[in-house]
């Protein structure tokens, strides 16, 4: 692991313990609070008899520590060259401004890395100046629970403005794009956040009985998938944030059977497509038309 076990809830629990007791001797009392707040449940039953038993030299009986600076917890070079990494993303500046440089290491990985072949070449301008005031608008009303007012184009080109309450972003990995999901004052449903022209706070007071409630349609496909090639931990995987049920049919055949939202019908089409002969549909029959139909436009394409 690249963050390894010196970043665990037991280090930065006791790290947490010297900090106090460098200033002032510990009681009881106060070892057992500050041990109750950084670590797990259980974990009082390891740390604090192995502290005051002096098991771990670092507290003395008196509850002074022998230490006399505070602990820190540096990065290593491998976490700091997998940082510059994930910094080189253009997506992160849609959370912060602030990237450090790192300029003491090269990254872990780059960009030119990884060739990635089912992904629309359309994606969402995240290093444009005006997506990310409209993202990070987004997510403060989401976080803070305020209206926003929205213009933004249609897929036919067609503008339109709209009083909106977000629920929740959500990104697509295969369109490569933000949406965001919420209620809607005249219009709820989905927009793209790679559409919107103009994104203000709304100020004036919205009537709870005006606004449309988005009911989320859901759908439902079940596949058979083929255990080869370790085919069930990717699949696993893929889709380890769906509703999914797995069940074992016989050895190495695996019955799947994963609920999704029917806005993503589409992404999930590509999804189960990925995996080739190792996955056949089985229902619902319209899914297994999808497939066909997309099968079908694909070979045409090599025509």
């Amino acid at each position: 692991m690249l963050f390894s076990e010196l970043y665990s809830a037991y280090y930065n629990t006791v790290a947490a313990v010297l900090r106090a007791a460098v200033k002032k001797p510990l009681d009881a009392k106060k070892l057992r609070g500050i041990i109750e707040r950084h670590a797990f449940g259980e974990s009082g039953l390891v740390i604090e008899p192995a502290l005051t038993g002096e098991k771990w030299q670092l507290l003395r009986p008196d509850g002074s520590t022998p230490i006399k600076h505070v602990p820190t917890m540096p990065l290593t070079t491998l976490q700091k060259r997998w940082l510059k990494a994930i910094y080189a993303d253009p997506r992160i500046r849609l959370f912060t401004d602030e990237v450090p440089e790192l300029s003491d290491v090269e990254p872990l990985f780059t960009p030119e890395d990884f060739y990635v072949y089912d992904r629309y070449a359309d994606g969402d301008p995240y290093e444009d100046e005006n997506y990310i005031r409209h993202f990070r608008l987004v997510l403060a009303a989401l976080k803070e629970r305020f209206p926003l007012q929205i213009s933004a184009v249609s897929a036919r080109g067609s503008v339109s403005r709209r009083v909106f309450m977000p629920d929740y972003l959500e990104d697509s990995e295969k369109d490569d794009k933000f949406r965001v999901i919420g209620a809607g004052y005249q219009y709820g449903g989905t927009i793209n956040l790679g559409r919107i022209i103009s994104c203000e706070p709304y100020t004036e007071k919205i009537r709870e009985s005006r606004v449309k409630k988005r009911r989320a349609e859901t759908g439902t496909v079940v596949f058979e998938l083929r255990d080869e090639r370790n085919a069930l931990e990717r699949a696993l995987l893929h889709f380890a944030h769906f509703r999914k049920e797995v069940e074992r049919q016989e050895e190495n055949i695996y019955r799947v059977t994963v609920s999704y939202d029917r806005d993503d019908e589409t992404e999930m089409v590509i999804r189960i497509l990925s995996f080739g002969p190792m996955v056949k549909v089985i229902s619902p029959a319209s899914f297994v038309d999808l497939i066909k139909d997309r099968l079908m436009r694909q070979k045409s394409c090599g025509q």
